[in-house]
């Protein structure tokens, strides 16, 4: 019965300074929504990058150029990485026992002119097994082929958003484009497949024989002279682990690339559960720092909550000393304060979750250029936030409970 005596005080307390009350609330709200919707956010893109990796499948390898003598991730940065992965090479992956098909795979920027048209994509330079491996369709018209790649044909295929920017509702096929002042020929259009992480978009991919990338387009080559490959898909055969096909793949490139026993690779190979793990702690780390930022709005929302506290006390010291008089005890004042402290963070954190709730939806229905980012709200981060949010306001409280408490009755009386 006492409890819901102090809650009735606090109540009517809280309503009898409306303005005030709801300015207090505020510094919790905006601190609940911002911790809720950034960590959301996050969440969104673990999530995202978990499905991509999971689209393209298990029993792949991704082989890739990497400098033996930088560390961790910076190793294959293209800043540090030394071009040393050839045609040879793929070749020769592609004929391993374990390997059921490898494409090499060469990657940049090009903006595409048709006409008065263009388009900013990104072009693969790959050879004809790029289609089936990354499960590509075609819309119209055909993938480039082995005898395209040996005579380093001038032809592309587009991917769908690209082929209806430059085209509109023409047929694309047999019609030609511009890039970096060279022409070529569409030979085919990609079915659209949509948007993969971090806002890039398989339909606004195109694809060139690798050779003709390396001659036409883009020029790279290894120490030794020979045209580079930025990286190989190895798909492994079913009868296969992949630790053995990573094995065999090591040992054929340390051979070709004559690594001495106990020297570094200077390459790497890596399993999508690698690159998923490797893109889920970058990810968490993200969400993390996230809700670091917005727990700062939190804090000040406590330091608001506080302030609020200590000027009610000093405003309420008649009413406390007159409370002491009639035998309230001082854990009676104590618990009393802490209750009004906890409602108002409490208030403040259900509003802040209804409006974390609404922005995020706002968010997940967002169309940035074809790229939607999910933003997951998951009971876990709810329940963190309001968590927090009535701890901070608890906290915040207890110093003005104890001083309203550790007042002096006579003294109260005489306040004012």
């Amino acid at each position: 019965m006492k409890f819901i005596e102090f809650f009735r005080i606090a109540v009517q307390s809280l309503l009898a300074n409306k303005l005030r009350s709801a300015l207090t609330m505020l510094g919790m709200i905006i601190g609940v929504s911002a911790v809720i919707i950034l960590m959301s956010v996050g969440a969104g893109l673990q999530n995202m990058v978990t499905s991509t990796f999971q689209e393209l499948g298990s029993n792949l390898l991704f082989i890739q150029p990497a400098n033996p003598d930088a560390p961790g991730l910076a190793s294959m940065s293209p800043g540090y990485a030394t071009a040393s992965l050839t045609m040879a090479n793929a070749e020769a992956i592609a004929n391993l026992r374990t390997v059921d098909g490898a494409v090499p795979v060469n990657e940049n920027f090009v903006r595409i002119v048709a006409g008065s048209e263009d388009f900013l994509a990104v072009i693969h330079g790959s050879n004809s097994g790029y289609q089936q491996l990354y499960g590509f369709r075609m819309e119209a018209g055909q993938f480039i082929s082995e005898v395209n790649v040996a005579r380093r044909d001038m032809v592309i295929v587009l991917g769908s958003k690209v082929a209806e920017k430059l085209f509109d509702n023409d047929d694309p096929i047999g019609k030609q484009v511009k890039i970096r002042d060279k022409r070529f020929t569409v030979i085919g259009v990609m079915e659209p497949r949509g948007v993969s992480f971090f806002g890039f978009s398989w339909d606004d991919l195109v694809v060139t024989p690798i050779t003709t990338f390396q001659a036409r387009l883009f020029s790279q080559k290894t120490p030794s002279g020979e045209d580079a490959v930025q990286g190989v898909t190895a798909q492994i055969d079913s009868d296969w682990s992949l630790d053995e096909a990573r094995l065999e793949i090591e040992t054929v490139l340390r051979k070709y690339h004559r690594i001495s026993a106990g020297d570094k690779d200077d390459f790497s190979v890596m399993s999508p559960e690698q690159l998923l793990g490797t893109f889920q702690t970058i990810t968490m780390a993200l969400t993390v720092f996230l809700g670091l930022i917005g727990s700062v709005s939190l804090l000040v929302g406590g330091i608001g909550i506080m302030n609020i506290m200590l000027v009610s006390v000093t405003e309420r010291t008649r009413e406390i000393g007159l409370r002491k008089a009639i035998g309230a005890k001082r854990r009676d004042i104590l618990v009393q304060f802490l209750l009004e402290a906890a409602m108002l963070s409490l208030s403040g954190g259900a509003i802040g979750l209804i409006g974390a709730w609404l922005v995020t939806q706002g968010i997940s229905r967002l169309d940035l250029g074809g790229f939607t980012l999910s933003a997951v709200v998951s009971p876990l981060i709810v329940i963190v936030a309001v968590l927090v949010s009535v701890f901070i306001g608890l906290a915040s409280g207890i110093y003005p409970a104890v001083r309203a408490a550790r007042l002096n009755p006579i003294d109260a009386l005489h306040y004012g």
